[in-house]
């Protein structure tokens, strides 16, 4: 599977597993700038912006290990964006999903809270 590939299919198994934890899908593949936030969904009254990260291997690290401090401040200012122009009044949180796939395996950690504004 090539990575852009993966990359859509990870997504797609993100969301099929939060929808199965009660979430409900708002967006996705937002874009402001340069940068790209996978996911938005409700949970509960709290708007969840979700990073997906998904890798072949965890040999050079968890997936969730590529969401350095710097993809934290762009998916914030993705996600600051969205929420002015959509005029969202809730609570934000910031999740990953991380997950390794390969002919083995398929794990999926959900990493809720995993970051703040």
């Amino acid at each position: 599977m090539r990575k852009e590939e993966l990359g859509q299919w990870g997504e797609d198994e993100a969301l099929h597993f939060l929808q199965g934890k009660g979430f409900q899908l708002i967006d996705r593949n937002i874009r402001f700038k340069k940068w790209e936030v996978d996911l938005v969904l409700l949970d509960g009254d709290e708007l969840v912006i979700v990073e997906v990260k998904a890798r072949c291997t965890a040999q050079i690290g968890e997936p969730w290990r590529a969401v350095t401090k710097a993809k934290q401040r762009q998916i914030i200012k993705v996600a600051d964006r969205y929420v002015q122009d959509n005029q969202i009044d809730r609570n934000v949180r910031f999740d990953i999903i991380s997950i390794v796939h390969n002919q083995f395996q398929t794990s999926i950690e959900h990493i809720a809270d995993a970051f703040s504004a």
